[in-house]
């Protein structure tokens, strides 16, 4: 099988099924596919993935789809059909890997479970994306991102310190979990490259999101109380000055973020010498973390009279260069038109069919100093042809017989 190289070679001769939807299962299986292996996504004919059409536009995929199907094949297969059935079992016995994400229960109603599938093939990886894990009292209730991220204790650590909790930007329960999914596959598959052993991996995306929320379970053990939501600062404890601060321009995103941290009294001495304040290097009253605590309204106040009068970007500049951790607020737009992720292979250009040019983020890992590169998503059933003849042999007619009869759409 041919690769692009940089990285894209680390798993080819790698066969995955997925039959996944949304985003859970397809960022783990993108992670797989620009990694190398053959995916081959199973989809219904008549619409395919529901993230195909989220956004509602007619005639072409959504953003959304694109985002999370790159490097991909589609094969669209009528489950209702006991020979599309038998399809996708013969696929399987060909696969090295399947993940699913299907509501609990459906799968094994499909007749696809993990007893029958290992049956077909002992040495696959059958792997499941749920919302609740197995014993769970919540194991048959549907799941999304924010869900996972109420359930698990993140919403309850963001927002403001006496405001209500919050869902992160992120979706963290979503493609959080499909990278823990991920990774774990890339084990079991090095596993049976030694052993010939195949398993069946399940994560639940409530159970993923806990392995996210380590230091604040790690607040909690040491204070015997629930992590506060943090607002602007971490869950373990600030260290004026820490947060968030107002820059010049007064628009929604013009704020850099400054840190100072417990651990280097340097950070706090450098900072006042970028703000002009040097003669309070021993002032008593900001000396330490505890007096600066203490007084964190005066110490901040006098931190956002310097970044009001910067731009966010000049402020991270200056702050940055002294030694003091620094970041200024973007957004997705500043970030989309930034040059240097596309140069540096971050964020990727596509050429896709239907939509024409598509930029996306791409696989953050680099492999002798580049990404992996990026193809466009696949159109509703393009693949048909190729995937049944290359993995199941099947000649030409056989397959037009097969969409004849509507199994492949």
């Amino acid at each position: 099988m041919a690769t692009d190289g940089f990285g894209s070679d680390c798993l080819s001769g790698v066969r995955v099924l997925d039959m996944t939807q949304f985003e859970a299962g397809p960022s783990c299986t993108e992670t797989l596919a620009w990694l190398g292996a053959e995916v081959v996504k199973i989809e219904n004919p008549r619409g395919g993935d529901p993230g195909r059409s989220l956004g509602g536009g007619a005639g072409k995929d959504d953003p959304y789809f694109l985002n999370f199907n790159a490097n991909k094949k589609s094969l669209t297969v009528n489950l209702k059909d006991p020979r599309g059935l038998q399809l996708v079992k013969d696929l399987a016995g060909k696969a090295d890997v399947l993940v699913e994400n299907f509501a609990p229960g459906a799968i094994e109603r499909l007749g696809l479970g993990a007893d029958v599938i290992r049956a077909l093939n002992p040495s696959i990886i059958y792997c499941q994306v749920k919302g609740f894990g197995e014993g769970s009292p919540y194991e048959k209730n549907l799941a999304f991102d924010m869900i996972a991220q109420a359930c698990s204790g993140i919403m309850s650590t963001t927002g403001e310190l006496d405001g209500r909790p919050l869902k992160p930007g992120p979706s963290l329960g979503d493609t959080g979990t499909g990278m823990l999914l991920a990774i774990s596959i890339l084990g079991a598959l090095f596993r049976r490259a030694r052993t010939g052993q195949g398993d069946h991996l399940q994560v639940a995306m409530q159970d993923a999101m806990l392995h996210y929320m380590r230091i604040a379970f790690s607040q909690q053990a040491r204070t015997g109380k629930a992590a506060p939501r943090a607002a602007d600062a971490s869950v373990s404890g600030g260290n004026p000055p820490m947060g968030i601060f107002p820059c010049q321009g007064g628009g929604p995103n013009d704020y850099v973020y400054v840190y100072t941290s417990r651990a280097n009294p340097e950070h706090w001495r450098r900072l006042l010498g970028v703000i002009g304040r040097e003669d309070l290097a021993d002032d008593p009253r900001y000396a330490t973390p505890a007096a600066r605590a203490e007084h964190r309204q005066e110490v901040d106040e006098m931190v956002a009279a310097w970044t009001r009068r910067h731009s966010k970007h000049q402020a991270m500049e200056i702050i940055g260069a002294a030694g003091i951790p620094a970041g200024a607020v973007l957004d997705t737009l500043e970030l989309t038109n930034d040059p240097t992720f596309e140069q540096r292979g971050i964020m990727q250009t596509i050429d896709h069919p239907v939509v024409g040019p598509f930029k996306m983020v791409a696989w953050p890992v680099r492999f002798s100093g580049r990404p992996p590169p990026v193809r466009p998503a696949p159109l509703l059933g393009a693949d048909n042809d190729d995937v049944l003849t290359h993995w199941l042999g099947m000649a030409p007619e056989s397959v037009s017989s097969l969409r004849a009869a509507a199994i492949i759409g």
